[in-house]
């Protein structure tokens, strides 16, 4: 009978790849060493497959366990794998192999069918573009392609399937055969490959998968290849013993050259855009970092990228779409050598503050009360890689994270979910301005329940009303009316209120604003610019104007604004 791949085979082939990666990714991630040498090859593709699985599995049962059982169509069970692969690819090699899978998918949906006797179900011809179409799609997803990758394994399956005669098992097995080829030529296409000693990772993987396709549609297991295939003869570099041989199974150290370090970050997430929005991130991204891959269609899409700026790599996939399903990745290289060092480990707080704040006399405001602090420099807000590296330095099991800026409230969530996925626990408070900061830390108590106190600075914060002032630069339109360059703008809650020529009649007519709601302390935070005789004027103002509202003065130093008030 001739073979061909059906629904049985389909299903059959994500139950068998999932099964053969579950054996080989150790070893598929003990050879990882490129694009990043982090060790999570083989479990990134495993838990790729495992989604494929599921998908299909879901649609089996639920045909099965329906009144009139019936089995699904072809198009139906690829279309299920591949978006299963695609909303549960992980990693590099991951993203990329779901795309593989759509590419496959695009074909064998699409008068994959056979109306022959063995019913319907993709024959060969269909097989063989399919295989091509992944390939292609594989490397149009891809940002920069690079050869001696998992890219280059899929182009010579490809080609090795269109030059093939034959039913679907002959086809699948060339593919295979094909890619196991290409995979043995990689060192020699790779630097950090060749320096390691060892294939890529990513193509060992898809070796694995069509291996499992071969049997699927055959019957018959694919050839064994060596189980040290993987690793060649290296020298070893955790021993000073010349020649020798690594250990079945055990990591490799990639040597990496002077200068060669990459991002910090790795960043994923599914995102509900359309094409033209797509291609702009796209662009975004490519310039925020590398290793870019972006998959899908019709409307999902799963994003991967390395980059140093987390957080503006998740803001421009808000600026596209909605993304969800966001995964931060920390390559952890500083924590690596710190895990070398002799030093004992220092014990951790039970609970930490870390606030985001511009000027150096709130940044010591802020230190005297316990929290570690982030500048905010004028025109260079921080990234959220010195978030988290905050997070890091406070040393704490518990982390309340404070902005202070509407602006950086991505940035922080991002921060967030790294530092969760690093075992911290961290609740994010919303403040929008560094007054709403204070307010939230004067009322932390770290020796309460955590979430007694989050509850309790959220509240603080929530309860202040924020204002800044600031000098217009140019002439343009607010929601007080057009204002000229130079002129004192008045900003409450976010928006320009008032619009004044001097620094104190426009504090004056913004404090009066606020207050008319009602309040009980009013904080006033000077930037370097402003004399301390306004301050003392805005004191004696409230003093005689609102009874039983104080007044509090901080200096903020050089700061972007010359002043920051709040009322509670």
């Amino acid at each position: 009978m001739p073979q061909v791949l059906d629904v049985v085979a389909v299903r059959t082939w994500c139950s068998l790849a999932l099964e053969a990666l579950g054996r080989d990714r150790a070893e598929i991630d003990a050879i990882n060493v490129y694009p990043v040498a982090d060790g999570d090859t083989g479990t990134n593709l495993y838990l790729t497959v495992e989604s494929a699985q599921q998908a299909v599995e879901a649609v089996f049962t639920g045909l099965e366990a329906g009144p009139e059982p019936a089995a699904p169509a072809l198009p139906e069970v690829v279309r299920a794998m591949a978006h299963g692969a695609l909303i549960g690819a992980r990693g590099n090699s991951g993203t990329i192999l779901a795309q593989l899978l759509r590419g496959m998918a695009q074909v064998l949906a699409d008068g994959g069918g056979s109306d022959g006797d063995h019913g319907a179900g993709a024959e060969a011809g269909a097989l063989r573009l399919a295989l091509v179409r992944a390939a292609e799609s594989a490397r149009e997803a891809v940002a920069r392609p690079v050869e001696g990758t998992v890219l280059t394994v899929a182009t010579a399956a490809a080609q090795a399937a269109a030059e093939t005669d034959g039913d679907c098992g002959a086809v699948a097995r060339a593919a295979y055969e094909g890619a196991c080829a290409a995979l043995d030529a990689t060192p020699g296409q790779l630097a950090a490959l060749s320096r390691a000693g060892v294939v890529d990772a990513g193509g060992r993987g898809l070796v694995v998968v069509l291996g499992a396709l071969c049997e699927a549609v055959s019957g018959q297991a694919a050839p064994v290849r060596d189980r040290r295939d993987g690793v060649h003869a290296r020298v070893d570099t955790r021993t000073d013993v010349p020649g020798e041989d690594v250990a079945d199974g055990a990591p490799i150290e990639c040597v990496e050259e002077p200068g060669a370090a990459g991002p910090a970050f790795e960043v994923i997430y599914l995102l509900e855009a359309d094409d033209r929005a797509v291609a702009r991130l796209r662009t975004r991204l490519d310039a925020l970092g590398d290793s870019l891959v972006v998959v899908g269609g019709d409307g999902l899409w799963n994003v991967h990228v390395h980059v140093d700026d987390a957080g503006a790599a998740v803001e421009a996939g808000v600026e596209a779409g909605r993304p969800h399903r966001i995964r931060i990745t920390h390559f952890g290289l500083g924590d690596a050598h710190a895990a070398r060092s002799s030093a004992p480990p220092r014990e951790r707080a039970q609970r930490a503050v870390v606030a985001v704040v511009p000027g150096d006399g709130l940044a010591g405001l802020y230190a005297e009360a316990g929290a570690t602090t982030v500048p905010d420099r004028p025109g260079e807000p921080p990234a959220s890689g010195e978030l988290v590296d905050a997070i890091r330095r406070a040393h704490a099991r518990e982390v309340v994270l404070l902005p202070n800026d509407a602006e950086l409230r991505h940035t922080a969530a991002a921060a967030a979910e790294q530092a969760r996925s690093e075992g911290v626990r961290v609740a994010l408070i919303p403040t929008r301005s560094a007054v709403q900061g204070i307010a939230a830390l004067a009322v932390h108590e770290p020796d309460r329940r955590f979430d007694e106190d989050v509850v309790a600075m959220t509240s603080a914060a929530g309860a202040t009303r924020y204002a800044e002032l600031a000098v217009a630069e140019r002439q343009s339109w607010t929601m007080a009316g057009i204002c000229q360059a130079g002129d004192v703008l008045g900003l409450i809650d976010g928006d320009v209120a008032v619009i004044g020529g001097e620094i104190p009649a426009t504090a004056r007519t913004v404090l009066d604003r606020m207050l008319a709601a009602g309040g009980e302390l009013v904080t006033l935070v000077l930037g370097d610019e402003v004399p301390d005789e306004v301050a003392d004027g805005l004191e004696q103002h409230v003093r005689e104007t609102y009874l039983a509202v104080d007044t509090v003065v901080y200096r903020g130093g050089r700061q972007s604004a010359p002043m920051l008030i709040g009322v509670e």
